[in-house]
């Protein structure tokens, strides 16, 4: 991966959407609101939409921490990780896309994250700890790797807590399963990467 290239994906992956803004929130409230009393069904509040907005930011970084594996780890069990990460990632961006596509709310360009002013979701690496990532290979690469992806996908555990704490919020179903099946997976992906981290050969902390 060039030099550019690995800069590109640390800078675009790292942080959360900055297209995300008061205004914006005020616009899934009250059009949420007027749904609500359009038809009297369960709707989306901005708390659904906020928690859309920045899992597509968290999904991302993944997306980022995978595409350094290829060259940095020869293990076969590694490999075959980041590639169900990133198909279930993808395909999760995807329906995240289209479910605020489909109510109207703001969806940021992957390319126009950018570092300043802006608060990492839980779990997040900064990034200096995904260039540190990037420096390593090897066993080494494999432990930081899973440590790393181990406290990502707690912090999206840690979003869908936060949602679900949330009054009102993920009453639609739609958004009520999503965090479900995120926090499923997520909670099953944690116990493959301890298992891997268990018998990585790598030096420990």
């Amino acid at each position: 991966m060039s030099a550019p290239r690995l800069a590109q994906l640390l800078t675009t992956g790292a942080i959360v959407l900055s297209s995300i803004a008061p205004l914006e929130n005020a616009k899934a409230q009250s059009t949420a609101t007027a749904e609500g009393r359009t038809n009297g069904r369960p709707q989306y509040t901005p708390a659904d939409v906020r928690f859309m907005q920045g899992m597509i930011a968290h999904h991302a970084q993944a997306l980022v921490m995978t595409a350094l594996l290829p060259e940095r780890t020869t293990r076969s069990d590694m490999h075959l990780l980041a590639q169900r990460i990133e198909v279930s990632q993808k395909d999760e961006i995807g329906l995240m896309r289209r479910w605020l596509q489909s109510r109207n709310q703001p969806v940021a360009n992957m390319s126009d994250m950018s570092m300043p002013n802006n608060v990492l979701m839980p779990g997040m690496l900064t990034p200096a700890q995904l260039a540190d990532l990037a420096k390593t290979k090897g066993p080494e690469f494999d432990r930081l790797f899973l440590q790393d992806m181990i406290r990502h996908h707690e912090g999206a555990l840690v979003m869908v807590r936060d949602l679900l704490a949330t009054n009102g919020a993920a009453q639609e179903s739609q958004i009520f399963q999503f965090a479900s099946d995120i926090d499923a997976d997520q909670r099953a992906e944690i116990m493959r990467m301890r298992a891997l981290l268990a018998a990585s050969s790598g030096p420990k902390p």
